[in-house]
């Protein structure tokens, strides 16, 4: 087997940065220098400008981050393949060590090993297991988080999050765009098919933590936009709707705005103002409290052309939004126990509770309310986060509240080490009394109740993404659009491979009668095409379905599969009862 390369790649650190002179010439030039020295490479020329030598000024640096950049030095001036080593080659290169690297003065040095792997024959290779005791011996897909080194090809550079997801959407057909709809995602049956198991994971998550799932408007009129202080302090990021019931000409000719303001509604950008109308529709008693509403609806917010992103920046999505009404001595625990809920749902999907970024976001410039009140509320979120997170575990993003109240966000890096904001908790004493929302207290007296806004996906197509690019692809079984593939050995076979699918698939897909409204629904696959066995596997493995599944003459004759995963070539048999109770134990257990 070949020796084991190494890709080197040198980052300038920021305080070498500042010791190194800025260039000379425009940026325009500079590039044109580098192009020509590309040039004269192939040609053998070999010549290049190192730092450290007789013409600093000429050193091409790849600073790894805008932030690291001075003036006239900038990491977009050249590109990084022309960072040099200090033997005056290029040090983005794949090496047989790196001994070379480790000492060079003002570098940071990343280094990453790729190992040669074998071709495999057309013809799969099986290594049949079994457990002492006869029983079949089967390793289930890992349902852990993929390293960033085995993400990318050794032949490619990285690409960005943005362009890493269209890449596996491309090939798994999970989501497409349009021009004519900018900012909306169209997700496919496959798509479909994750975002469900996400929006039904927390659905339960959710009833487990009391909360009530309500479905509310998409639209409103201006008035309740006003009345929660939308309209004035959001109305720029909101999507403004005329209604047909007053013509145009006849508010031209009646010139009263007032009249026409009537008729202006906004496309909602958050549930909480129609949360607080249903709040406030019945009488309530403190013994009621807290009340705990959730609401998957579809949201829209009007974002900058230019600031649209995949799946993480849109204009319509859809977030797992929760609304607390409790009393003041209730704040603490509710917001305790939805810091739980939060680190148990990203536990399932390996996200560990150290990879977990929780900041508090103090009173903007721009806010309604009294100071003493924000003063208040950001000292019952300091308390909650300094008994959840440690006194170390957070921190202070001044004056990046919410216009109605501070809060805490929570961050999440994605593979690429971008961080993107997930999670939130705010904690809200305006949008109450603006509503003037009531409750009953033990004495009879008239309260008003706290308001808490909560998600813990934040925007489910944002963390869509985020997974797209932690799992690559290779989602754990429960999550998995491909969960298995039925692969007959030959045309015969293939009534055989319909009949397991059958046993297999759950309750639901080929109940004999009505669909029961609960039960277990696999996604099982049939691939019969005229192609070897062997490329139908490797297919199948590129199509990351979690478990291939092989039936022959052997097999209908002893009435079991031959199963292996996406991850290991060893195969076990299983009868379908085993198979499918398998199956339920992955789902059950998220794994």
């Amino acid at each position: 087997m070949p020796p084991k390369r190494q890709l080197v790649k040198l980052k300038v650190s920021p305080e070498f940065l500042k010791t190194l002179p800025v260039f000379a010439t425009p940026k325009a030039k500079r590039v044109k220098k580098v192009a020509e020295e590309k040039k004269s490479d192939k040609a053998g020329d070999g010549k290049h400008s190192s730092p450290g030598l007789d013409e600093p000024a000429n050193a091409r640096i790849n600073t790894g981050s805008k932030e690291l950049s001075t003036a006239g030095l900038t990491v977009h001036s050249v590109n990084a393949n022309f960072a040099l080593d200090k033997s005056g080659r290029p040090a983005k290169r794949w090496v047989r060590g790196t001994r070379q690297f480790k000492t060079f003065s003002g570098f940071k040095v990343k280094i990453k090993t790729w190992k040669h792997k074998s071709e495999r024959g057309e013809k799969e290779k099986t290594e049949k297991t079994e457990s002492k005791d006869g029983s079949p011996v089967i390793e289930p897909p890992s349902n852990s988080l993929p390293k960033q080194e085995d993400m990318n090809s050794p032949s490619t550079d990285p690409i960005s999050s943005t362009q890493a997801n269209h890449v596996i959407s491309n090939k798994q057909l999970l989501y497409t765009t349009d021009r004519l709809t900018p900012g909306s995602i169209f997700f496919l049956p496959h798509g479909t098919r994750i975002f469900n198991k996400l929006v039904n994971f927390m659905k339960n998550q959710q009833t487990k933590y009391g909360f009530q799932e309500v479905i509310s408007p998409l639209i409103y009129k201006n008035e309740l936009w006003k009345q929660s202080g939308h309209w004035d302090n959001y109305k720029e990021d909101m999507f403004k709707v005329v209604g047909n019931d007053l013509s145009k000409e006849a508010i031209v000719e009646e010139g009263c705005r007032g009249h026409e303001d009537q008729h202006e509604y906004g496309l909602k950008p958050m549930n909480c103002p129609g949360h607080c109308l249903i709040f406030s529709k019945f009488d309530k008693s403190y013994s009621e409290l807290p009340v705990r509403y959730s609401d998957f609806s579809s949201l829209h917010r009007n974002e900058a052309s230019g600031a649209l992103s995949g799946l993480t920046r849109v204009r319509r999505f859809h977030q797992d939004d929760g609304h607390i009404f409790c009393t003041l001595q209730q704040i603490h625990s509710e917001i305790t126990n939805t810091i739980n809920l939060i680190k148990d749902t990203y536990g399932v999907f390996g996200i560990d509770s150290a990879e977990i970024e929780f900041f508090l976001s103090t009173r903007p410039e721009k806010y309604i309310g009294e100071i003493e009140t924000w003063d208040e509320a950001e000292n019952q979120l300091r308390d909650v986060l300094n008994a959840t997170a440690g006194h170390d575990g957070w921190q202070i993003r001044e004056q990046d509240g919410a216009f109605y109240g501070p809060k805490i966000d929570i961050l999440l890096k994605d593979a690429f080490d971008k961080k993107h904001q997930v999670g939130t908790i705010q904690l809200d004493f305006q949008l109450p009394s603006r509503f003037a929302l009531q409750y009953t207290d033990k004495s009879g007296q008239k309260e008003q109740p706290i308001m808490i806004h909560r998600a813990v996906f934040g925007s489910l197509e944002r963390f869509f993404a985020i997974l797209l690019d932690h799992y690559q692809g290779a989602w754990p079984f429960w999550l998995n659009p491909r969960q298995a593939l039925i692969v007959p050995v030959s045309e015969k076979h293939v009534e055989a491979a319909k009949d397991l699918q059958k046993q297999i698939s759950g309750d639901i897909a080929f109940s004999d009668s009505v669909a029961p409204i609960t039960g277990y629904n696999f996604y099982v696959d049939i691939d019969s095409r005229d192609e070897s066995v062997g490329t139908r596997i490797k297919d199948a493995v590129q199509k990351k379905y979690s478990y291939i599944l092989m039936i022959g003459d052997k097999d209908i004759e002893k009435g079991t599969v031959a199963v292996r995963t996406r991850e290991s070539r060893k195969v076990s048999n299983m009868t379908p009862k085993e198979l499918k109770e398998l199956f339920v134990a992955l789902e059950r257990n998220y794994k």
